[in-house]
């Protein structure tokens, strides 16, 4: 039997979408602003440093609302980055593997499609693993946790 999303992972997924959305255009709008300032592989190395590090707050903050911070999380957050490049790339590369001359249109096909098949994985992984929420079990149950104010109080 097919089990549809529940509807806190397609909220999830939509903030997600918006947030690396309009990270994605401002730095677009970053590289525009940049370029002649510095060459352009300096400015984009440098933007892709800086919109990973962003996204990654946000997607942490807004897309799934966790508590989870710090160097390990971004860290885990530009692996996921690092692999969707890999996806994107490779698959431009098999496209022209396949057809040495392809349209500008089949390039875009291949290339937006890659992307959204990365997205789709990175996503999966950022919430399942990156923010996942600690206090679920191998699983899925949840195990009872006590906040320290919970604690606190209690004595």
């Amino acid at each position: 039997m097919i089990q549809l999303p529940s509807r806190p992972a397609v909220a999830a997924f939509a903030r997600f979408v918006a947030c690396g959305g309009g990270v994605g255009l401002a730095s677009s709008g970053a590289l525009v602003l940049l370029d002649g300032a510095m060459p352009m592989m300096v400015a984009n190395a440098l933007i892709t440093v800086v919109s990973t590090l962003l996204a990654t707050e946000l997607h942490g903050r807004v897309s799934f609302r966790s508590e989870r911070g710090g160097w390990r999380v971004h860290l885990q957050s530009a692996l996921t980055v690092a692999v969707c490049y890999a996806f994107t790339t490779a698959a431009l590369l098999a496209l022209h593997a396949a057809q040495p001359n392809p349209s500008v249109v089949t390039e875009q096909a291949v290339y937006l499609s890659a992307s959204a098949l990365a997205g789709i994985g990175r996503f999966a992984v950022l919430r399942a693993v990156v923010f996942a929420d600690d206090r679920r079990t191998r699983r899925g149950r949840r195990t009872p946790a006590l906040a320290r104010t919970s604690v606190t109080m209690a004595a």
